[in-house]
């Protein structure tokens, strides 16, 4: 079994502050003697306008926080998966989810496909699509520490079909980093999290952003660590007071097991494969 820990932080338009939530957080899960930190999605800023998005996206500073994690994951001989924005284009961004291997290099970097687009009357306007290109292709899982790691981000938790994809080609450990509204999380942030575990028999580990981050955006906080059998083994509450981490074993012995004790044969003849 190898530890993995997952990483609870506050992200704000001030990216070096967000630098040294992150650092924190990769100093607490070095000393628990954790292999692997995942860290929520937009770790390094969240902004509270789409001029200021754009703004700190083409900054130094936000090519200064990839540089420092990097070498952070060197130092510290951790694997740290961080969401990031990247530039699409001079009128959109990429929501991106990096892996820094514990040499420092960035080994995959995957392009959220599903955006967030809500349009409540009354209540919150969200529309992601706006100003975020949609990444066109599913990152094949890849060897790590912990096994064979399928990414995704934040809302693709909602489609099924792309993680029963990444199961298909022998995913172990499926990423959820978020930044949940709070209303949504209160009513479908865990049960997702269990759903996609259990259908998949596969690890979920769901790094989330927690607390105020400006006047308009709270997130629900909550990261979690769950089993292929759809049991919460490690969590974090929705209140921001500090960064924390939250830590499990990684056992991929009883992943073998459930897939080996509870067969799931597909009737592809009734249905599309996906």
């Amino acid at each position: 079994m190898v530890l993995a820990a997952v990483g609870q932080l506050c992200a704000t338009a001030s990216i070096t502050s967000n630098l040294s939530q992150c650092q924190i957080l990769v100093r607490k899960a070095a000393a628990a003697g954790a292999k692997v930190l995942f860290l929520p999605e937009a770790s390094d800023y969240i902004a509270s306008s789409a001029e200021e998005s754009f703004s700190l996206a083409r900054s130094s500073d936000c090519r200064d926080f990839v540089l420092a994690l990097k070498q952070s994951a060197k130092q510290a001989n951790l694997h740290i998966n961080v969401g990031v924005h990247e530039m699409a284009s001079e009128h959109r961004l990429k929501n991106c989810l990096i892996w820094i291997d514990d040499k420092g290099e960035i080994t995959q970097s995957y392009q959220k496909i599903h955006l967030f687009d809500v349009d409540i009357k009354g209540g919150p306007v969200l529309k992601e699509s706006t100003n975020v290109e949609p990444g066109q292709k599913i990152l094949p899982p890849f060897e790590t520490p912990v096994g064979r790691v399928g990414l995704s981000i934040c809302f693709d938790l909602r489609f099924p079909e792309m993680s029963l994809a990444l199961r298909r080609q022998n995913a172990e450990i499926i990423t959820y980093p978020s930044a949940f509204t709070v209303p949504t999380g209160k009513a479908h942030w865990e049960a997702l999290l269990r759903a996609r575990a259990i259908e998949t028999q596969s690890y979920v580990i769901a790094a989330a952003q927690a607390g105020p981050h400006n006047e308009k955006r709270r997130s629900y906080g909550h990261s979690m660590i769950v089993t292929p059998w759809g049991e919460v083994i490690a969590q974090l509450g929705d209140e921001y007071h500090e960064p924390q981490i939250a830590t499990a074993d990684i056992d991929l012995d009883l992943v073998a097991k459930i897939r080996r004790e509870m067969p799931l044969l597909r009737r592809t003849d009734l249905y599309p494969l996906v």
